[in-house]
């Protein structure tokens, strides 16, 4: 029986979320064929669980645990940590060094998607249409006129890596723009500045399943706030409909994009990417690639539509860790 040590937690603003995430996977991974444990990678201790809840630390030179006088080491890592040092590939590129099979794509293509701003830039470069945007570091001087006359108002500012919508303003008037990117340097010290998208809101996740890439039913955003934000995403401010209502033009504009943005990004294991329709043609927004796994997250209603069951997706992405 294969051990598979189920990491969540983080050292980010997402921590709680993430812990919810890794006790779905913890709950559907059969028992049949895999052991799995709960491991919380945290600021200040690493550990894994036992039924209850007693904890014991980890090994961080091979990455194990003794438990019982029982040395544990781990055959795969199921990836649940949001933002760093999951989502952002630095833990990965660990684990790559220990040899040691995880579910996520390589530590570079994670790095690279978790920054909101270079993703746009290579993806632009292919073609793929975004909003206008541009970069502001901590400490460069900013000139809200300037950022009126390249990226237009009301416009979007947020923390280039972060996720949640932590941190993510929408600033309407000039006034706004100083405070937003005050706010939005508390989650990071590198800021994107994106224009206003008016039009339908989608979600695509693109998972590889089965050897295949497979892109899950759409689902369509509309969000009761201002735009996609904290409480939209998770405290039900928000409908998410899924199969989304769009034309049949605009879905396979969609399922195309969505497949080229995985392959430009080199990607692997799950992801779920927002884009806006302008017409019928889809922009991106940005990609997610641990997405939330909780029962209200867009990924889990995407796969139930698609006939998936979470007992299924997980132990594929596991199974197709371990093969490669």
């Amino acid at each position: 029986m294969k051990n598979i040590a189920i990491i969540m937690g983080g050292y980010s603003s997402e921590v709680e979320i993430s812990l919810k995430s890794g006790a779905v996977a913890y709950q559907h991974l059969s028992r049949k064929i895999y052991h799995p444990y709960r491991v919380h990678i945290l600021k200040d201790k690493w550990v894994v669980l036992d039924d209850a809840d007693n904890e014991y630390p980890i090994n961080k030179h091979d990455f194990s645990t003794k438990i019982s006088d029982e040395k544990i080491t781990f055959d795969c890592v199921f990836n649940a940590i949001h933002g760093h040092p999951g989502e952002d590939g630095t833990i990965l590129a660990y684990f790559e060094l220990l040899g040691i099979p995880h579910t996520s794509a390589p530590f570079y293509q994670m790095a690279l998607t978790f920054d909101k701003y270079d993703t746009l830039s290579l993806i632009k470069s292919f073609g793929i249409k975004a909003a206008p945007s541009i970069c502001v570091f901590k400490g460069d001087k900013i000139n809200e006129g300037e950022i009126i006359s390249k990226i237009g108002l009301p416009c979007f500012i947020k923390p280039s890596r972060a996720g949640s919508s932590f941190g993510i303003s929408k600033a309407s008037k000039k006034e706004q723009i100083i405070p937003a990117i005050e706010k939005a340097f508390t989650e990071d010290n590198k800021i994107l500045i994106e224009g206003f998208l008016d039009g339908t809101e989608i979600s695509v996740g693109v998972i590889e399943y089965q050897k295949k890439l497979k892109v899950l039913p759409i689902t369509e955003i509309v969000s009761e706030n201002d735009f996609f934000d904290y409480e939209a995403k998770y405290e039900g401010k928000s409908q998410e409909i899924t199969p989304a209502r769009i034309s049949k033009t605009q879905e396979e504009n969609a399922i195309a994009t969505a497949k080229k943005v995985y392959k430009i990004l080199n990607m692997s294991g799950f992801s779920r990417s927002e884009y806006i329709f302008i017409d019928d043609e889809p922009h991106f927004l940005e990609m997610n690639t641990v997405p939330g796994l909780a029962s209200g997250s867009l990924l889990p209603q995407q796969v139930a539509e698609a006939g998936i069951s979470l007992e299924d997706l997980f132990g594929n992405a596991v199974e197709q860790a371990i093969s490669l």
